[in-house]
Formats: C-alpha cells, structure tokens, sequence
C-alpha cells in the first residue's frame, strides 16, 4: 500500500496487494475516510459484495442511523469473512444514505476508520431519498481484491 504517492504511480504486477493513491497537487480525503484511487493488480480476481444494509441476523432494523452503520459494516466484514477476504482488500466502496446531512458524515467516517484503518478504500457517497426496505437508512456495497 502507498500513500500520498504521485498520480503516475502503477500497481507492481506480482504484487496481490491494493496500492492506494492520494496524489500531493489534491484534496487530502483521508481525514473524512476514503482514498482518492485504488489501484487493483493486472492478475486480481474481484468480489463484488452486494449492498449491505443495517439489519441484524433475524432482519430487523434499528431506528437509529448509527446503529444501522454498524451493523451494516458489521453484516459487511462477515461478507469478507465468508469470501476469505479481509478490509485491507477492499478497493471500492458505494454508500447509500437516506436524507444524507453533514450530521450523518462523522458516523460514517468513523466507522470506516474503525473497519479499515489506514487502507481506506475509493468511496463514492449518494444521498437517496430512501432504499429497498422500509426504515432502512444506510447500505453499503463493496469491490474486493481476493487472493
């Protein structure tokens, strides 16, 4: 994994590791959790990870939207776990938020700290007026690099 590297920066080929790629010349996206760019290497094979809401083991759902986060990285962490995967593996991440506000970003942003440490994944953030399942509040989806 590098950080802060120049945007010329390339992928070694025999290595089955993600590089992140923050460039210097842009915007720091590390403090709000997420890289700039992830570069996957050329001989990867990809999981995509269906969109994981806030529901626990027997469907229910939480009221509260940082409940729901948690859960949801948590339902998402098992996805991994059942591929034999880990969060440094994660390339991209999509979030889906319900009537998103700035209060919302600090629950999000800290628990994809908490899942991924310092090998934070591309993320792309859309605000939807609402999901697949009443009361659901959040989802996240995922592309990871298997070994």
């Amino acid at each position: 994994m590098t950080i802060g590297v120049p945007a010329a920066t390339t992928a070694n080929e025999n290595d089955l590791k993600l590089t992140i790629v923050n460039p210097r010349n842009l915007y720091d996206p590390t403090p709000n959790g997420y890289s700039t760019a992830v570069i996957m290497p050329r001989e990867a094979r990809v999981a995509y990870i269906s969109g994981q809401g806030g529901q626990d083991g027997t469907g229910a759902l939480s009221p509260d939207f940082a409940v729901q986060v948690e859960q949801a990285y948590a339902n998402l962490h098992a996805a991994l776990d059942a591929l034999g995967a880990r969060p440094d593996q994660v390339a991209k991440l999509t979030i889906l938020v319900v009537d998103h506000d700035m209060s919302k970003l600090e629950v999000l942003t800290r628990n994809v700290k908490k899942m991924f440490g310092e090998a934070l994944p591309a993320q792309t953030l859309i605000p939807v007026p609402r999901l697949a399942v009443d009361g659901m509040l959040f989802e996240v989806e995922a592309m990871a690099v298997l070994d």
